[in-house]
């Protein structure tokens, strides 16, 4: 299960030092965050970066106990992100090191973006009339091709 929408916006603050053991935040700023939140998602999407973020149809129709769906990979991106924009409500600075890894998370999602996954076909297809019974293994189905990232760590694949 991914982070709510309420967590992310508390880590926004957090970032901030505007919340913690010592200040509390209000209803008004959790929804003015979660707000923020629905639509910077809802700006990145129309740029190409979906993460599986659920968008609300209206402000109203989003709710801070909604689970993200975001990818483990993107969730510092957007709080990081998140709290750049909340800042100048707050009459807050934003450190150097907050903006930088802002600026490189977001670069790496607009470059997956740029780049989608190549389409992966199912291993239920069938070879096809053109392949060699020569050239087959007792297999009569496509392989899917092996993801680097998903093998095991002993294995070793041969990248072409």
């Amino acid at each position: 299960m991914s982070w709510t929408k309420q967590e992310l916006v508390e880590e926004a603050f957090s970032v901030l030092a505007l919340a913690g053991y010592v200040f509390d935040l209000t209803p008004d700023e959790l929804e003015m965050g979660k707000r923020r939140l629905d639509s910077m998602i809802g700006t990145w999407n129309a740029k190409g970066i979906r993460l599986g973020y659920p968008l609300p149809s209206n402000p109203s129709s989003s709710s801070l106990d909604d689970d993200s769906k975001l990818p483990d990979a993107a969730i510092e991106t957007v709080y990081m992100n998140l709290a750049i924009r909340i800042a100048s409500s707050f009459g807050k600075a934003v450190p150097q090191d907050v903006k930088a890894v802002a600026k490189a998370g977001y670069d790496v999602l607009l470059g997956r973006a740029a780049f989608p996954p190549q389409q992966q076909l199912p291993d239920t297809l069938p070879i096809g009339s053109g392949n060699k019974y020569w050239r087959r293994t007792e297999n009569p189905f496509i392989s899917p091709p092996l993801d680097p990232i998903d093998t095991a760590a002993g294995d070793s694949i041969e990248l072409k």
